[in-house]
């Protein structure tokens, strides 16, 4: 009987990866639950816009109703650079996406995949999926800054709305309830999120949107993000280890496909693992494999981030992410 793969969190890749060995007969480990164990560094709700890729995966791999009770975005609204506002039908979910974890590892409960269940697989790992992963150097900077704010009476609560000013990127999510999300991307670290976060809500006009602008707020590094080793062969006395989600791979949140590329990575391990037991290819070979695949998308990610970028940003603060985008493409 093969070893157990142990799975070093309860994020969304981790767990889609978890679903996915069990499916196929793997015997696989969860971690306990308790506080954090929707992901690394995860403290209460996670606010995340979910749109077409990511909507189609999960839809796929954990079955309808995921994201029952969630709120609808039907629209977007985008003014980027100096061209006009778009309206536009895009359909969305926002979600809690340390809720989502709990409903997922629900699902896998109702599988047997709980620990308070059933007894959980004996011996030494043979491979470990984890999100968590010693941080590497960015390509860049960039800080997102969020906070939450309410919306004026009758503002519409099913758009989602994105404009740009001199020194940044600013968005609005609708929650739901009158409440909205306000995130904004700036080009480097920041000393007073707040102050920042409401000056770019006035100049990219979402602030007309609000009652006042959020009265708290967090910047956490945003630039994107590839590890340099996302995958470990198993050594004689070391198991495999596979990176997932945003310990092997981090969006620019511009693009909106960070969930499905962490979903991607989830699917990618699972695959990897399973073929290096049945032994359809050498564990080596696999891995080389898998850290090629994620460079691929990172370069490709880091192509459209330095289009996009590039067309709205000509001031000298945004130079330095732009070198490290161009940078990662040529290396890439």
């Amino acid at each position: 009987m093969s070893r157990p793969v142990e799975i070093g969190g309860a994020g969304l890749a981790e767990l889609t990866c978890a679903r996915l060995l069990a499916g196929r007969g793997h015997r696989v480990r969860l971690p306990p639950p308790g506080p954090g164990a929707a992901g690394a560094g995860a403290t209460g709700a996670r606010p995340l816009l979910l749109a077409g890729p990511a909507l189609e995966l999960l839809d796929s791999l954990w079955g309808p109703g995921l994201l029952d009770g969630t709120w609808d975005v039907t629209h977007r609204q985008v003014r980027w650079g100096d061209g006009p506002p778009t309206r536009f039908a895009q359909a969305g979910r926002v979600v809690d996406g340390a809720e989502v974890a709990v409903r997922m590892r629900e699902r896998l409960a109702e599988h047997g995949m709980d620990e308070g269940r059933t007894d959980p697989p004996e011996g030494p790992p043979g491979w470990v999926v984890t999100a968590r992963a010693v941080p590497e150097r960015a390509a860049g900077r960039r800080r997102l800054l969020a906070g939450t704010a309410p919306l004026l009476p009758g503002a519409d609560e099913r758009t989602a709305v994105l404009g740009t000013a001199e020194s940044g990127w600013a968005q609005l999510t609708p929650l739901g309830r009158g409440a909205a999300l306000v995130q904004a991307m700036v080009p480097g670290p920041v000393g007073d999120p707040v102050t920042l976060l409401a000056r770019l809500a006035a100049e990219t006009g979402l602030g007309a949107l609000l009652r006042h602008p959020p009265r708290a707020a967090a910047a956490v590094p945003a630039a994107p993000l590839l590890h340099p080793a996302p995958a470990t062969a198993p050594a004689e006395d070391a198991p495999g280890r596979l990176l997932v989600g945003a310990g092997a791979i981090r969006y620019d949140p511009l693009s909106g496909t960070g969930t499905a590329q962490a979903l991607r990575t989830g699917i990618l391990a699972a695959a990897v693992i399973d073929a290096a037991v049945r032994g359809t290819a050498a564990p080596r070979a696999l891995c080389a494999h898998y850290a090629a695949r994620l460079r691929a998308a990172y370069v490709e990610h880091q192509r459209s981030c330095a289009r996009l970028y590039g067309s709205a940003f000509a001031g000298p603060a945004w130079s330095d992410e732009l070198d490290g985008a161009r940078n990662a493409v040529a290396v890439g």
